[in-house]
Parts: C-alpha cells; structure tokens; sequence
C-alpha cells in the first residue's frame, strides 16, 4: 500500500547562505531557519520513503529555447549547487517518477514534460539542504526524491487552477501505485516577493537585457552570467507584503488553499510580487494533501533576502485524528 503521510511547503532563499552575517534581522532569520528544523522534524517522523519534491527553476536547469510548464524527473537528478545548496546527483525514486509520469499522460489528464537527466537548481536543492539531508525512510534507506519542475518564472505560466488540478491527479496517481511507500510532497517557495527579472518578451534597460540574454544562452555556461546576476539581485530593493502573506498562509491552515485560484497570473504579481508566482508550488503541494488543514511554523519578512519567508506543515494524520475526536 502507498500512502501520503505528509506535506511541507517552505520558502526558500540562496541570500540565507551566502549572506547571513550581512542580514539585519538575525532574530527573524533565526525564527524561519528554527521553522524549517521543526519541518525537518516532523518529516523525520512521519518517515517517507520518497518525497515528491515541487519547485520552481531560476534558468539553471531550463532555457528560453525550451520552457515546459510541468516537468517530471524520471531518471537521473542533477543539483546545480550554486550559492552553498547541494551539489551533484541526487537520488531519484525512479519506479515512482515513472509511474506517475505514465498514469498522468495515460489517464489522459496531464501531458507533462519528462526528463531522463534533470538538472534542478537551489528552487529545490535549498529543500534538500534544509529539510531532507540525512533523512532515512521506514526501511532505513536514505529517502528518495521524484522532482517536479513548475514554470513560474517564463511566461506564458500554467495557470494557478491547472496546478492545482496536477497537484490533485498526483495524489490520485501516487495512491494508485502498486508497490509500497510512504510519500510526502514538498512545495519549495514563495511567498511574497518581487525578483529584479523582466517579462523575457519585453527587456527594457541594459540589466534586463543581459538577464534575457543569461536566459537564452546560458545552457552551457550559466556560470558565467551569474556574477553579474547576483548583482542585479542585491541591487533590488524588497517588496514584501507581509498581508499577502498572511492571508495565504491562513487558508493552508484552514485547508483552503484552492481559493488562490481566483488569482489570475497578473492578479497574483499585482499582490505579492512575481516571486509569489512561485506559490504554484505550495499549491500544487496541498492538492495533493487534498487540501488538509496544515500548521504555519514560521513566517518572516526578511528584506535583506527580498522575500517573505514561511512554513507549514500539513499533516493528514493529525486531521483524522481531529476528525476521530
């Protein structure tokens, strides 16, 4: 038997690595990193075999010359390991991965994007880095993980009601499979933030310029255009909104978190920035804990890495038994 035994969704920032000394607001950066540990302990203790890991990509692993909107792992997972977050091949579940990427397409729901040699970037590797390190699963095994890869960052973007409707036929096709594992999913970024990134259709202004050309050439040699982006990055100021936040982390902790799909794409960059495009992930996540009530850990404005940092925790198990009581 194959269950869901549990969901995290978690923000995820390279300036906590690479510029902790410089951050001003050490205590609020001390409360989310002491909230992704709590997240750590509970997916210790539930004990996945595999988690279905949902993140974003920064153009390190996908391309303007090829931009899918979902993109599964199914064989090989590469970690690009830039700004301290892990580096190298990381262990896929290859009979899950396939198995969900056959039963999606077959049931004729989804046409997902698959790869055979993924290379993911820190839009994930900062989960594996903050949450599953060193993690066992209940054969002792270190936990697997099957990557998913949304587009958050190139439009046009799937739209929120299209992530949701995926995070849904996961589920349904995770608890279809025939082997035996215990499964979490994690959703990996958000919240409200806005990145120095322009619409790659319409640069305006040399930096803009340059990062749609990092994006369309960067293939071979990302590296070299990420001196200069980094740049561009520390430049930005902040644009957080803290009441975005707030209301989005109260609905996963009512289970309502499908309520985001009302947002439009523009919608949704008008409120919380375009970083908060990201929250695709989050979403895609609570489908597929078909929307239980979750648990916020944290959340923290924290300027000095652009973005608001949050969270959860959704535990089904903690739901039945409130249901049982």
């Amino acid at each position: 038997m194959t269950e869901i035994v549990l969901g995290v969704g978690a923000s995820h920032s390279t300036l906590m690595n690479t510029h902790w000394e410089q951050t001003l607001h050490k205590d609020r950066a001390e409360r989310f990193r002491d909230g992704l540990g709590e997240a750590r302990e509970a997916l210790a203790k539930a004990r996945p075999d595999t988690v279905v890991l949902v993140g974003s990509n920064h153009f390190r692993g996908f391309w303007l010359d090829l931009i899918p909107s979902f993109t599964l792992g199914v064989g090989e997972c590469i970690a690009s390991g830039e700004s301290g977050t892990p580096k190298g091949p990381q262990p896929v579940d290859v009979p899950l991965a396939r198995h969900l990427a056959d039963t999606l397409v077959e049931g004729g729901r989804f046409d997902v994007a698959f790869s055979a040699r993924l290379q993911i970037d820190h839009g994930q590797s900062h989960a594996i880095q903050y949450l599953l390190d060193g993690l066992e699963g209940a054969d002792g095994r270190a936990v697997e993980i099957v990557p998913l890869v949304v587009n958050v960052f190139a439009p046009p973007l799937p739209t929120l009601d299209r992530c949701e409707q995926l995070g849904r036929s996961i589920r349904e096709a995770v608890l279809a499979f025939p082997g035996e594992r215990r499964v979490a999913v994690v959703g990996s970024g958000g919240l409200s933030h806005r990145l120095p990134w322009p619409d790659w259709r319409d640069p305006q202004g040399d930096d803009e310029e340059f990062m749609v050309g990092a994006w369309l050439n960067g293939r071979e040699n990302w590296r070299d255009y990420d001196a200069r982006r980094r740049e561009i990055i520390r430049a930005a100021e902040a644009a957080i909104t803290p009441e975005f936040d707030d209301r989005f982390l109260s609905l996963i902790e009512r289970g309502e978190a499908h309520r985001l799909t009302a947002y439009s794409t523009d919608e949704l960059e008008k409120a919380a920035g375009n970083g908060a495009q990201e929250l695709r992930t989050w979403l895609l996540m609570a489908a597929a804990l078909d929307h239980t009530p979750g648990r916020r850990l944290a959340y923290e404005p924290i300027p000095q890495w652009l973005t608001g940092m949050g969270v959860a925790v959704l535990d089904p198990t903690a739901s039945d038994a409130g249901q049982r009581a």
